[in-house]
């Protein structure tokens, strides 16, 4: 039985030792160049594009999926920059291109901005690689260069990376340093990881004709010739494998196995918050016809707050949740910056977590120790440093001080991504969904029935009120938000604080502050006990401020406060939902074995209603998970490569609490 990858520790990545020669990058670790300064462009041309055929296979791309490519090795991202330009010049006006590439010792932004530098022809790929680039962390990075063209960059070891992508390529740059310098990435699982995540008749170049390479290529399945190098290398390979093997991942998680893929021209989102305007954006950007309808206002739910923290809060020994979110933070960090490069309703503040008990400073302490985080996403901070991050004194001795975090203005970000050219908007409440030849028929409490081929259910704590996802665990929680007009002479801090709730700085003089936490609770009624509460959170986080407030005559009481209550969605276990919903009664039919040995596993596929999804339970930290668990829907639905490691989006499925009652025979 293969056995499930398992995921690397979270972390810090080595950087690369460089020198430069004749500006060019030199890998002290591996001697060798990355690329020559003379006829770099030229041989990436002649091994990877023109060997996989690029030019003529854009050309004649009519997919409504991306055309993928897969690379061993980003390096500079000379090659993929390449394939990039390539396509732009031979491809049609509606085609897609998806580039993924490994890479276990990333670059700096500034070595890489330098390398680049000897290819100005790239100059506006180069920009839009630079602008988005990330932080040096395991894990996948998904940019967004264009809307036809996107980036997935799997950092960390390129065997170890590839046994873990959950997608198939329809070309391979195999590329990195030659297999005499860098034997650990030239393995038979290598070879395999490729030949399984490979499409039919999925092609491949590489520089080398070294027996190791050769051998494994053939042992994987692959057909290779020797064809001309460039310059003064005499020989390389290029291939084909004509029919990949079965992925062989699914024996333990059969439950898991993803839908097969739909026609999906026209999809309806119900839900108007971040998870249903998110997943409309995400779909509108691939040139889908999307159909958005919410039962109150844009925004109207736990998205309509004035302001909302993006933040996350991670265990202090790595899990699957925490990677999740920590990888939806980063996501939406550079995803709210693609959208909005001005700020406009949005800002970058830096969030701290303060450790106000014992309990919390020893928590702190323990995820230090767990994770070599750099520290432009996370650093440990002490009670003097603190003061001049928050902008008045605090009381806490320690804290975590995520400098890329900040804070959203929900509904206006939700209002921006439904301004996307492909979305249309109409209010009205859905109450019944059937399936139909075609796809669904959404049937609208005012009587009117529309038509989709997909659906995707995005309405936080009513998603599980159809037929079809009553077996999708939902718990209401109620958060109330108050809100104080500061005066004059009173500022509020400089970055989000976080601690039992959040204080985010201050937007047209009015102070945000809260939220209160009542599961199992529906109501939307400004309560006098909420704000009472968010006063007591409030001396607690910040007393200089509550003290400011108090000797400027501000009266902090209910009745001096504004305020907004609000309904959010949380799971039993507080990751998100976000794929497609399973039949609940087959499930507890087919995996009935479970409940007497869950080392039992039948081979039977998960069945699923065709082409319904769901996006639901981010609870308080939706900025941080719905524009990622978005791409996730969305990259399924189109038949892409996943933005996160298989064993995640297995994670985030919405059938697992099925799967986990069965095994403890609840």
């Amino acid at each position: 039985m293969t056995q499930r990858p398992t995921l690397p520790p979270l972390g810090a990545l080595k950087a690369p030792s460089l020198s430069w020669n004749a500006a060019s990058p030199y890998s002290e670790a591996f001697g060798d160049v990355y690329f020559s300064r003379e006829n770099g462009r030229a041989e990436t041309e002649h091994v990877f594009i023109h060997a996989n055929h690029l030019p003529e296979r854009f050309s004649h791309w009519r997919e409504t999926r991306p055309f993928v490519i897969g690379e061993t090795g980003f390096g500079t991202g000379l090659n993929m920059l390449c394939a990039w330009a390539c396509f732009e010049r031979h491809a049609l006006r509606h085609a897609r291109l998806h580039l993924i590439s490994t890479e276990k010792y990333p670059l700096t932004r500034e070595e890489l901005a330098q390398a680049l530098e000897a290819w100005p022809e790239l100059a506006s790929q180069t920009a839009s690689l630079l602008t988005q680039w990330p932080a040096a962390v395991s894990g996948i990075h998904r940019l967004h260069l264009t809307d036809r063209v996107t980036l997935d960059l799997h950092f960390g070891d390129t065997c170890e990376r590839l046994a873990l992508l959950d997608g198939q390529v329809d070309a391979w740059f195999l590329d990195g340093f030659a297999p005499a310098k860098n034997p650990d990435m030239w393995q038979p699982e290598l070879f395999h990881s490729m030949a399984a995540r490979s499409r039919p008749e999925a092609t491949f170049a590489t520089f080398t004709c070294a027996g190791i390479v050769k051998r494994g290529l053939k042992a994987a399945g692959f057909r290779w010739q020797k064809v001309p190098g460039y310059g003064r290398k005499r020989e390389m390979l290029a291939g084909r494998i004509d029919t990949p093997p079965l992925d062989g991942r699914r024996q333990q998680t059969p439950w898991f196995t993803p839908p097969a893929v739909k026609p999906a021209a026209h999809i309806v989102v119900i839900g108007a918050g971040i998870a249903g305007t998110s997943v409309a954006a995400a779909l509108a950007r691939r040139g889908l016809r999307v159909s958005m309808i919410e039962k109150q206002a844009i925004g109207a739910g736990g998205s309509g707050n004035q302001q909302g923290a993006l933040y996350v809060k991670l265990a202090a020994q790595t899990n699957d949740q925490s990677r999740v979110y920590f990888s939806g933070l980063l996501y939406s960090r550079r995803w709210l910056e693609n959208l909005d490069p001005a700020h406009r309703f949005w800002h970058d503040s830096g969030v701290i977590q303060l450790a106000l008990s014992e309990k919390e400073t020893r928590r702190q302490q323990r995820f230090l120790g767990n994770h070599s985080l750099p520290n432009s996403l996370l650093e440990g901070k002490d009670g003097h440093s603190l003061e001049k991050l928050v902008g008045m004194e605090v009381t806490a001795e320690s804290a975590l001080f995520y400098p890329q975090a900040g804070w959203v203005k929900p509904r206006k970000l939700c209002e921006h991504l439904l301004s996307r050219p492909g979305i249309r908007y109409r209010q009205g409440e859905v109450v019944r969904l059937n399936e139909s030849p075609q796809g669904w028929l959404i049937h609208l409490a005012s009587g009117e029935t529309l038509e989709a081929d997909q659906v995707v259910v995005a309405n936080a704590q009513l998603a599980n009120h159809f037929e079809q996802t009553r077996e999708v665990p939902l718990q209401a929680v109620r958060g109330q938000v108050s809100t104080l007009a500061l005066p004059e002479n009173v500022e509020g801090p400089s970055s989000v604080v976080c601690a039992g709730g959040y204080v985010p700085p201050a937007v047209d003089g009015v102070l945000t502050f809260g939220a209160s936490f009542m599961p199992n609770n529906a109501t939307t009624q400004v309560e006098d006990q909420d704000h009472l509460s968010n006063i007591d959170e409030l001396r607690r986080t910040l007393p200089a401020l509550a003290t400011a407030l108090e000797t400027a005559g501000v009266d902090l009481t209910p009745a001096n406060l504004g305020g907004r209550a609000a309904v959010r969605a949380a799971s039993p276990d507080k990751s998100p939902y976000a794929g497609p919903v399973p039949k609940a009664d087959a499930w507890q039919q087919d995996y009935a074995l479970l409940r007497k040995d869950a080392t039992r596993v039948p081979a039977v596929a998960g069945q699923h209603y065709p082409g319904l999804w769901i996006s639901a339970a981010h609870g308080s930290r939706g900025l941080a998970s719905a524009p990622l668990c978005a791409e996730v829907i969305a990259s399924r639905i189109c038949d892409e490569p996943m933005p996160l490691e298989a064993p995640l989006v297995d994670h985030l499925h919405p059938g697992r609490r099925i799967i986990s009652a069965l095994i403890r025979a609840q």
